[in-house]
């Protein structure tokens, strides 16, 4: 049996799969779940020691013998949050996540050392954001600034299993370009940016990889704690993301890739940059080569998770209760910022129920109202890519969110697009294993590109979930009413 492994570490729990290239399956999976520390002023994170412990337990759930026939490693990771290392390489904080607004006052700070947010988007492509990294680093320095001394190396979640696995330091294009200290344009750290946090920054940021190299090889250490062979090859890796397109086939131009997990995204391949002068979408590479235009979203399963557990409904009931209300919810809108905002850009945004009358407040109205404010959101960003001429035929869902016939429905009517969902479940995961099989042949000098290896073993489920003209006019106004509520309440959470 020949295999390679995909590990996909999310904000909730941390994934491993392993996929036999030769008969095109699967043959084994496993998951273990990932703490979060949160607090009322924004604040979201996890400890480093947690992404070890995860690792661990997801290898020690794979029978042995399929371990052993592992011959290549892709790593899949949550974009953005900051793992602080000492040099050697023991974190010497917590793990300031993706989701963490704590950080606005740096991003406000940074901005106004730039020389405003023009001047930022024009050296990176990117404006400052609490959710990127570089805010972070900031962070660490104001608010920390005997364990910001002795800061030596900053990561990415991703590069931090990469680390653990080969005891390299790396990063690359994909999940780099997520930091807001990285130059999307030239591929390259921004030593301009960097050095408005401290001069010290670029000495402390890995090794740029490009796609398809080599991060290294499994250690001795590493071989004996996970149950791996040592010296299998490890993949450069990417941002959940940028994974996530490769295993759903985003390798070229054609079409969206849009992800329903706690946070929202989507995203495209593109040839060429695509940078948002209105900051937007931010302006990703990929990781497969090319660059990755995306829009993300803070709070997108979050809304429908909240109501279903105030509820007490299980995923089935809840999407049947929803099912039950017509578009629009009579009017009932959802705000759904229970995590702040990255996108309308509200870090202090408050979740509400509004439009709410005798008439039309029913457990089905607030169900199907959370479900359609996450893909309202998602319709904001579809205007921005068609203003910047980014046009795509179809729309492939991923995330748990996908599994939902009901949020097909939506999503396809809101965007006015088809809608089709790869198969299986882990796409993030998936595309780490992808990328590892394309690396393993790039090492044995074979000539396969990874828009042909995408083609061979990327599977695409049943017919697509087309729109319909009534409900694609229906939800217009809905997404009017939406827009509405927005603009009027904007101005208390920024």
């Amino acid at each position: 049996m020949k295999t390679v492994c995909g590990i996909d570490l999310g904000t909730q729990s941390c994934k491993a799969l392993i996929y036999d290239y030769e008969k095109k399956t699967v043959v084994a999976r496993a998951q273990t779940p990932v703490d979060m520390i949160a607090d009322n002023d924004g604040t979201r994170e996890q400890k480093a020691e947690w992404y070890q412990a995860a690792l661990k337990a997801c290898f020690d759930k794979i029978d042995p013998n399929l371990k052993s026939s592992v011959a290549a490693i892709g790593v899949s990771g949550h974009q953005h949050s900051f793992v602080p290392l000492d040099s050697e390489g023991g974190a010497l904080y917590n793990v300031k996540l993706w989701c963490d607004t704590s950080t606005a006052p740096e991003c406000e700070q940074l901005t106004a050392a730039a020389g405003g947010e023009a001047a930022l988007i024009a050296e990176t492509g990117l404006p400052m954001r609490p959710g990127y990294t570089a805010p972070k680093v900031q962070w660490l320095k104001n608010h920390k600034p005997e364990l910001f001394a002795r800061l030596r190396h900053i990561l990415l979640p991703h590069d931090y299993i990469n680390y653990l696995l080969t005891g390299e330091y790396t990063a690359e294009y994909g999940d780099a370009s997520g930091t807001a200290l990285f130059d999307v344009r030239r591929r390259v750290w921004s030593e301009k940016i960097c050095a408005l946090i401290d001069k010290a920054v670029p000495d402390y940021l890995p090794k740029i990889l490009a796609p398809g190299e080599s991060a290294g090889t499994v250690t001795a250490a590493a071989a004996a704690r996970y149950g791996l062979p040592k010296g299998a090859v490890v993949a450069s890796g990417g941002g959940d993301n940028m994974m996530g397109a490769i295993g759903t086939g985003a390798v070229r131009d054609g079409f969206f890739t849009m992800s329903l997990g706690t946070s929202g995204t989507l995203f495209g391949f593109s040839s060429i940059p695509v940078i948002d002068p209105e900051g937007s979408l931010a302006a990703f590479c990929s990781s497969s080569g090319g660059w990755l235009p995306l829009l993300c979203t803070m709070n997108c399963t979050v809304a429908s998770e909240e109501f279903r557990a105030l509820f007490g409904l299980d995923i089935k009931t809840f999407d049947g209760e929803a099912a039950k209300a017509h578009i629009g919810a009579a009017g009932l809108v959802v705000l759904p910022f229970f995590n702040g905002e990255r996108t309308p850009n509200l870090p202090n945004g408050r979740a509400s129920v509004n439009g709410i009358t005798a008439a039309n407040f029913s457990r089905g109205n607030l169900a199907r109202a959370s479900l359609e404010a996450s893909i309202f959101g998602m319709r904001i960003g579809l205007e921005s890519f068609n203003k910047l001429g980014f046009k795509a035929k179809e729309i492939r869902l991923i995330g748990g969110g996908a599994k939902s016939k009901l949020w097909q429905f939506i999503a396809a009517n809101v965007m006015n697009l088809p809608v089709r969902v790869p198969s299986g479940e882990e796409a993030a995961a998936f595309g780490g294993a992808i990328q590892a099989l394309w690396t393993l042949e790039k090492t044995l000098n074979k000539a396969a590109s990874i828009e042909a290896i995408a083609d061979e073993h990327i599977v695409v489920e049943g017919n697509a979930v087309l729109p319909d003209a009534k409900s694609v006019e229906d939800y217009e106004s809905a997404y009017s009413e939406y827009l509405k509520y927005l603009d009027a309440l904007k101005i208390l959470y920024r």
